[in-house]
């Protein structure tokens, strides 16, 4: 089934070969299973409820950099907004890709079509940026339904959350392509769990000492944190560049090495 919705896509333009038709398949492969696509919406939406509600009730209000003071629950909703993007992008990037050509064999189809690995390698990430920013999508409807945004600037969080998936997507799909066995996958969760606890998810960034505050800024989640809840807290300024540069920097380092990684993989 996977072999032959690829075979379709690439006969419309076998001349030029692109990344869509994959990311087709993928499309068709989830619409037959929808509830395995909707699952990874629960987890920060549960943390958000549970976390978001029952310490809302203890801490009250949290102060932003600028002063400004908001509710513990508007607080840390941009925060799982992030996370979603994040998790949204590399669960595919990495797990499902690794699955597709190990196990699946998705590969070994793709080679007797016109697509390049190169190509194979964006359709990937395509998808999996896809994915990602489709679970925040969903979140910011569920915040401005929660009243949990205070700025227009939170239609921008959608864009952002965008650029936030391409960014893990691309080095995700990058790093699963030195994973030999589903044990390496343990480094990629020992990295994200930190930065899940850490990256001014649950507390503000000023909670730290400076020396860890350091530590903290460099890492990406906290990057994509800073980013949406800037903008769901009308906290717009120059300094989000640094974040949307981080992001797009970060995707296109990582698209490129996947590129030369996947065709190192399926051409062996």
């Amino acid at each position: 089934m996977a072999s032959s919705t690829v075979l379709r896509g690439t006969s419309r333009g076998a001349a030029h070969p692109t990344a869509y038709p994959l990311l087709e398949r993928h499309v068709r492969v989830y619409k037959r299973a929808p509830a395995a696509f909707a699952s990874g919406f629960l987890e920060p939406l549960f943390y958000l409820l549970s976390i978001g509600v029952g310490v809302a009730a203890l801490v009250g209000e949290v102060t932003l950099d600028d002063g400004r003071t908001i509710s513990y629950t508007a607080f840390l909703a941009p925060a799982m907004l992030a996370t979603q993007a994040m998790n949204g992008a590399l669960f595919d990037a990495t797990y499902g890709f690794f699955f597709r050509l190990k196990y699946e064999k998705l590969y070994d189809a793709v080679l007797a079509t016109p697509l390049r690995p190169v190509d194979a390698a964006v359709g990937e990430v395509l998808w999996a940026t896809v994915r990602g920013a489709a679970y925040a999508a969903a979140f910011v409807v569920i915040m401005a339904a929660l009243g949990l945004t205070s700025s227009w600037w939170t239609l921008l969080a959608l864009p952002a959350a965008l650029l936030i998936a391409f960014g893990f997507a691309a080095a995700g799909l990058a790093l699963t392509t030195w994973m030999r066995s589903w044990q390496d996958f343990e480094f990629i969760q020992v990295a994200i769990m930190p930065m899940f606890l850490f990256s001014a998810t649950f507390y503000p960034l000023s909670a730290y000492p400076d020396w860890m505050q350091t530590i903290v800024t460099v890492t990406p989640l906290y990057q994509a944190v800073d980013l949406v809840r800037s903008l769901t807290t009308g906290a717009v300024g120059p300094e989000l560049l640094v974040p949307i540069t981080y992001f797009a920097v970060m995707g296109a380092l990582g698209l490129r090495v996947a590129g030369r990684r996947v065709g190192v993989l399926i051409l062996r």
